[in-house]
């Protein structure tokens, strides 16, 4: 779904969202009640949920890195849960980022597992087992809100600016993936990132709901090594056009572009005309770190592209400094008081 999200879903409400409302009416209704009748299992650990109120990429990676670097400098030992997207492991699964591959495991597990342990599992529960097991202390779970297959002590939900939540639709008519206040009623505290008009929506609502609100950036710390020079950028995200205006106010001359499907898996073919595209132009190829783990054991072509490709390394900045303290602290607090 995420790969595939109709462009309308990002624009204001018109005639497809209306004709598709009857069907989003009937997703919504099932959504609500998992989300808020399932009686989640517990795991003897404190649990951090971090999601998206909609489908496409959201900011969650880079979120959950940040945190669990962070929890690491508060001397706790955090295992990142994850179900795997785009990878064929069903799990459970302890990644090991110097045997798998991204088409065994997802690029996502496998770029995150080069901070902390990091567990595929298609059951939850079963993932957490197998990270408690590994020693891990603190479970971050990437994604799984709405499926609610294992109980969260704080669930963070993370909002791109640049998006918001769409036309405020649920699935098939927009990009919810549950209508919007029975997601917030099970919010804990609200993340944006980045600054745009786009987010008013969800902050009204998570306002109206006494939600605690942080806000950060995306981060990137050596804009000399891309300044100025000339790029093909590619990527295959659910919103690859914020990458090439992240690359672009970083002061990069981005002369070409090519998307790709979320968690796309390159042919030698596409490969190909990649690098000869960037070479008749004179091009320097550029892509993110979560396409080029894709390209780790790969194919010989693949190998070829990953030598001559710029990776654009990003991170989360917090805006207020003691944002990922107060996150994890509360997470800590109300796993005591679940007992």
């Amino acid at each position: 779904m995420t790969s595939e999200a109709p462009p309308f879903w990002w624009e204001s409400a018109d005639w497809r969202a209306l004709l598709l409302a009857p069907f989003s009416a009937l997703y919504g209704f099932a959504a609500e009640k998992r989300l808020l009748g399932a009686k989640s299992p517990k795991i003897d650990l404190p649990v951090l949920c971090v999601g998206n109120f909609t489908v496409g990429g959201g900011g969650k990676t880079p979120t959950v890195l940040a945190l669990a670097k962070h929890a690491a400098a508060m001397g706790l030992k955090p295992g990142i849960l994850t179900r795997g997207y785009g990878g064929t492991e069903k799990g459970p699964h302890l990644v090991d980022e110097t045997k798998d591959s991204a088409d065994h495991v997802g690029d996502e597990p496998l770029l995150m597992a080069f901070t902390a342990p990091v567990a595929v599992s298609r059951n939850r529960l079963k993932g957490a087992e197998l990270l408690k097991r590994h020693g891990c202390d603190l479970i971050i779970m990437d994604d799984g809100f709405q499926s609610a297959r294992l109980h969260a002590d704080c669930n963070l939900l993370v909002v791109d600016a640049r998006r918001g939540i769409g036309n405020g639709h649920v699935i098939p008519a927009g990009p919810l993936r549950a209508p919007l206040l029975a997601q917030m009623r099970k919010t804990d505290a609200l993340l944006v990132i980045g600054g745009s008009d786009r987010a008013e929506p969800v902050v009204r609502a998570a306002a109206r709901a006494a939600k605690p609100m942080f806000a950060a950036r995306i981060k990137w710390d050596d804009e000399a090594t891309i300044r100025g020079r000339r790029f093909l950028a590619f990527a295959g995200l659910a919103d690859p056009d914020k990458f090439f205006d992240t690359l672009q106010e970083s002061g990069a001359w981005v002369s070409l572009t090519r998307s790709f499907p979320d968690h796309y898996h390159y042919s030698d073919d596409d490969i190909q005309e990649l690098m000869q595209t960037a070479e008749s132009g004179g091009l320097t190829l550029v892509t993110t770190e979560k396409d080029a783990v894709r390209f780790v054991r790969g194919s010989a072509a693949a190998q070829r592209l990953a030598d001559s490709t710029m990776v654009f390394q990003i991170e989360i900045a917090f805006d207020e400094e003691n944002t990922a303290s107060q996150l994890l602290q509360g997470t800590l607090d109300r796993f005591r008081l679940r007992g």
